[in-house]
Parts: C-alpha cells; structure tokens; sequence
C-alpha cells in the first residue's frame, strides 16, 4: 500500500469531482406543463427566455414553475394540472378548459424555455405580475422572482415591489413586450445583469 505524504500539497491528489445536484428532468416535467391557458381564451399571452449562469451560458437542465391569478387578479381555486386516468392511472393533460394558474416548465437544451398562461389581473396595490420558482443544478435552494408584464407604466412605478429598487434592477423583472401577446423574460441566476430574486420569511 502506498502511503500519500498529506503534509506538503504538491503530493495531495485532487479528489474526483462530482456534478452538483439535484437534477430536476427526471420525474417532474409533465406534457403541457406549460400549456397553463386554457385553450383558445382570447386573454392567453406566451411568455419565453433565456435561464443563464454567471457566465451568461445558459442551463440546459433548469425547471420553472410560474403562478398567476386570472385576468381579474383571482388566485384559481381547481385542481386540474396533472389530472391522470383512474383506471390505468396514465397522465391525462389539463382538461383545457379549467385555469389553474399554474405551470411548470424545463429549458431545452439551450436554456430556452416558454409558457402558455392568462394574462394576470392585479391584486391589491402590486402591478400584475406571474410568480416564479426557480430550480436548476448548484442550486441547492430554489428561487424565487417576479415577471411583471409592460403596458401600463403608473401602475409599474407605484408597485410596492419595483419601487424600491433602481431602473437597473428593476428592469430585470419586466418582460419585454415582442408583440402579438407574446414576451421575452430572461433569468440570469448571479453576475452582471442578475435576476432580483425574492426572500420570504
């Protein structure tokens, strides 16, 4: 047996390194996660990004999940997301009428990800806005943030939330409107340009 002199560094050996876990694609993505609006409502907006590191490299393996009340800002009280068979207990799909309000969706393998939902009505004083949850490898506590959709620029400047925070930092938490209902919002989990997250206690 070969005995390792620990004493000087130069004769320790790396030890292998392991990839940091958990890894979210192999259990909880579902069809039609992201088919959150039900089909042909004439409020349905879609929503798709970017999820990148510090090095502005995208994940190909990071998991969203976004909640949203109706257009009238009521939080959805159905049940419906990943309703399954009874009988065979095989996953059905939403039923394409009920909103839940919630979602759960996986980048590709460009880190691209996208979304079907409502447009969300305000509540209370916030600007409309979706949740979200945020899970990707290294990260061994999930995220949370806000997307706030742009339009209405007093309500976005008396939000409680934006507020507070300079136009810089701000603007990581409004979407950018494309046009045709549909908006572009990145995350960027740390580095220049990072996503404000939110803590709750």
């Amino acid at each position: 047996m070969t005995k390792i002199d620990t004493s000087r560094p130069e004769t320790v050996l790396p030890t292998p390194s392991h990839t940091v876990g958990p890894f979210y694609g192999h259990a909880l993505p579902f069809p039609g996660g992201g088919d959150i609006a039900p089909v042909g409502h004439p409020d349905t907006i879609a929503l798709q990004g970017y999820v990148t590191d510090g090095e502005a490299k995208p994940l190909p393996d990071a998991f969203l999940e976004l909640w949203g009340p109706d257009p009238d800002g009521n939080v959805p009280q159905v049940d419906g997301s990943m309703r399954r068979d009874p009988a065979s207990g095989g996953f059905l799909g939403r039923n394409g009428v009920e909103f839940t309000g919630w979602g759960r969706v996986q980048t590709d393998a460009g880190g691209h990800w996208s979304a079907r939902t409502l447009r969300p009505g305000a509540r209370g004083r916030s600007a409309p806005y979706l949740s979200v949850c945020v899970f990707a490898r290294g990260l061994l506590v999930h995220l949370f943030t806000r997307i706030y959709l742009p339009g209405d620029e007093a309500a976005l400047a008396a939000d409680p939330l934006l507020s507070r925070l300079d136009a810089e930092r701000r603007d990581t938490l409004i979407a950018v409107d494309r046009g045709d209902g549909t908006y572009r919002f990145d995350i960027r989990l740390q580095g220049e340009g990072e996503t404000v997250f939110l803590e709750f206690q």
